[in-house]
């Protein structure tokens, strides 16, 4: 099959991939682990990942994106040319349209970055379109109405909360902070509090299981290995559920400024439909236990999760593919 089109949703924790007529095809993280002597690819997504923190000194995996844009742009072309030639074969017959979700407040510069990666990487011409929009789409927001609609996409490297109306964004911010900063703070609580040190993914994996955005009235607890930092040995300690709540309490506080900062930008008659819809929240982070009922508590207004949080920016990049001449005249920025 000829694929004229894909989606790529370039996260700085997962990549997702879209084709027409196949739906998500791909879904790894955006790991790359290359070889030190000859700078060669030798693992991107899952088996990358099981690299991470484990490689010896000749190989080195890591994540070519930071914060939502590119950190490393060769690696970041790497890792594209990998998923594209997963999708559509190394013999093309035709090089594919590709559209690729980018945070709201990239700069043109950043912007420009990620259509060359993937115009190099073997696209024929690259769209990028802003998160937020995409997530909206994605999470059945009807965005070409005449109302105010907020969305709050938490991913790995960025919250982005923006207000869409008419199929624009009319108030928008993003904030470098993110899954990861979650991660990182938890990992350090325990480095602080218990003397161990920890991995990002047992950090990670703390979050997932026992994480809260709330005090638990029963608190959950697990057994967390990691090295002993007075003696260097391996240790295992208890840790609950409400010790991860108070790690990551400044992380939510900053998510939760950018939402008040986007309010007040927001002229008054949007600002009620707001009020009177409520807001809908995307992205891994929206996986948090009870993150929606604290941003409820915080300000004021009524907080949903929408269905399949993580795949809100990807079904809205494949619906956006779908209707592409429809969308390419409204949200579109290409080069």
């Amino acid at each position: 099959m000829l694929v004229r089109k894909i989606g790529i949703d370039l996260g700085t924790a997962n990549t997702l991939v879209f084709v027409p007529g196949k739906g998500i095809v791909i879904n790894e993280p955006s790991v790359v682990a290359i070889s030190i002597f000859d700078n060669k690819v030798l693992a991107v997504g899952n088996e990358a990942k099981e690299m991470l923190g484990r490689t010896p000194d000749t190989i080195v995996a890591s994540r070519p994106l930071r914060d939502g844009v590119i950190a490393d742009y060769k690696i970041t072309e790497a890792m594209l040319k990998y998923f594209i030639n997963k999708v559509s074969g190394r013999i093309r017959l035709v090089r594919p349209e590709i559209m690729i979700s980018i945070p709201a407040g990239v700069t043109s510069t950043e912007r420009r970055a990620v259509i060359d990666a993937a115009v190099r990487a073997g696209a024929k011409t690259a769209y990028v379109v802003k998160e937020p929009v995409l997530a909206a789409i994605g999470a059945g927001i009807p965005i070409n109405s005449a109302a105010g609609n907020m969305i709050i996409d938490i991913g790995g490297g960025t919250s982005e909360v923006a207000i869409i109306s008419l199929g624009g964004i009319v108030a928008a911010h993003s904030a470098r902070v993110g899954g990861n900063k979650l991660d990182l703070a938890i990992a350090d609580y325990i480095k602080r509090k218990h003397g161990l040190a920890i991995g990002d993914r047992t950090a990670e994996d703390i979050k997932i299981q026992i994480g809260s955005a709330l005090p638990l009235a029963k608190e959950d607890y697990m057994e967390v290995r990691g090295r002993d930092l007075s003696g260097g040995l391996p240790k295992t300690i208890k840790i609950s559920s409400n010790e991860i709540t108070a790690a990551i309490q400044d992380e939510l506080r900053e998510i939760i400024a950018v939402i008040k900062k986007v309010l007040q930008e927001t002229p008054p008659e949007l600002a009620a439909d707001v009020m009177d819809k409520g807001m809908v929240l995307s992205g891994g982070g929206a996986l948090l236990r009870h993150l929606d009922q604290l941003i409820t508590k915080t300000i004021e207004v009524p907080c949903y999760v929408a269905d399949e949080p993580l795949l809100c920016v990807i079904k809205g990049i494949g619906i956006a593919l779908d209707n592409l001449e429809l969308y390419k005249r409204t949200i579109m920025l290409s080069k």
